[in-house]
C-alpha cells in the first residue's frame, strides 16, 4: 500500500471552522497546489486550531482507497 500526498494551502478564519466543528459542514473542499479538488474531512484540522482559525501549508497522505493516513503541517 502506498500512500499519495497532497500539498494544500489553508485560510480557514475561526468563525468558518466553528461550522464544521458544530457539524454543519463535515468536509473541507480545496485545491491542492497542483490543480486538483479534493475534499477531506474537517476533523483532521483540529490539531491545528488556534484563536485566528487554520493557516498554512499542509501536506496530507491517502492511501491507494483514498483514506486518511496523515496531515503534517509544513
Amino acid at each position: 500500500m502506498s500512500a499519495h500526498k497532497v500539498h494544500i494551502v489553508l485560510h480557514i478564519s475561526t468563525h468558518e471552522y466553528q461550522e464544521y466543528y458544530s457539524g454543519v459542514a463535515r468536509n473541507v473542499a480545496a485545491t491542492a497546489s497542483d490543480g486538483r479538488r479534493i475534499k477531506f474531512p474537517a476533523n483532521i484540522l483540529r490539531p491545528f486550531i488556534s484563536h485566528d482559525g487554520i493557516h498554512g501549508e499542509f501536506v496530507i497522505e491517502f492511501d491507494d482507497n483514498n483514506k486518511f493516513v496523515a496531515i503534517n503541517k509544513l
